[in-house]
């Protein structure tokens, strides 16, 4: 007689094997920050606010073992970008000022690197984890049965992967303007305290871009042609705004460590769009 565990269908290797890659990323990162504080030359302010962020990217990997675990669609395109922010957050504080990285950031940056790639394949690659994530979230049903609470599949038309991943990649915009923020925040309270309004506006702006965002993405899933203009402008402006502050109240290290993340995070969501505006133009097959 087989009990209910062992009639339940059991997931792919692949699928096991992805959830696995994503927690020892998850430790990974932590190991690597943990490493880089110790060896870091200056343990200063700036510092602390960027190994703060890396960190916090282990949380964004145990979430996505649970997408995958739910079989969610939006798990590829959360990999994606966390796997690539996840490398620019790591990789801009391995490298000190002055100097050589030390070895075993090095290493540790290498091994992280290799983990992101192989999780990043999984997603895009095998066929057995594009067959599982397939769900949908669920929602608040009302029908002849009652009120419940289950998956059911949006009554809107399914948008592309890359309208996806351009609506992930759209989202770390304020994060991504936030830290470099706070950094700038410990230097101005140093010994440059004209760049006070600076800094402020800096800050602001990120809440704002959070916002913006939500609002283009919201409508752009719902096919509204307008909301991809219109996030392309809010990307422009958002570029406008970071990249100069960054080099003027961090300088030219700053503005590599803390625009490039940023710079890399809006060519992704540039490209999603440009792609998923030519998967509507091109006649079905």
């Amino acid at each position: 007689m087989r009990t209910a565990a062992a009639t339940q269908v059991r997931r792919p290797s692949a699928v096991r094997a992805l959830t696995t890659l994503l927690a020892l990323t998850a430790a990974a990162t932590v190991v690597v920050e943990l490493l880089n504080w110790w060896y870091a030359p200056e343990q200063g302010f700036g510092l602390a606010v960027r190994t703060g962020w890396a960190m916090l990217r282990s949380l964004g990997f145990l979430l996505l073992i649970g997408q995958v675990d739910r079989g969610r669609t939006a798990a590829r395109p959360f990999g994606l970008i966390l796997a690539v922010t996840t490398l620019f957050a790591v990789g801009r504080i391995i490298v000190p000022r002055q100097g050589v990285p030390p070895l075993p950031g090095l290493l540790g940056f290498a091994l992280l690197s290799l983990l992101c790639a192989a999780v990043v394949w999984l997603l895009y690659r095998s066929p057995a984890v594009a067959a599982h994530l397939t769900q949908h979230r669920p929602r608040l049903v009302i029908d002849a049965q009652g009120i419940s609470w289950r998956e059911t599949p949006p009554r809107r038309p399914e948008v592309s992967g890359w309208l996806l991943t351009s609506r992930v990649a759209a989202f770390t915009y304020s994060p991504l303007m936030l830290v470099p923020s706070l950094v700038a925040a410990g230097a101005v309270l140093d010994d440059r305290l004209a760049a006070v309004p600076a800094v402020l506006f800096w800050f602001g702006a990120g809440i704002v871009t959070s916002y913006a965002v939500l609002f283009c993405t919201a409508f752009l899933m719902r096919g509204r042609r307008w909301a991809r203009t219109l996030l392309v402008a809010v990307t422009l402006v958002v570029l406008a705004v970071d990249l100069p502050l960054c080099s003027w109240l961090l300088g030219p290290d700053g503005l590599v460590r803390d625009g490039g993340p940023l710079v890399a995070a809006a060519a992704l969501t540039l490209y999603g769009l440009w792609r998923a505006r030519a998967a509507d133009r091109s006649p079905p097959a």
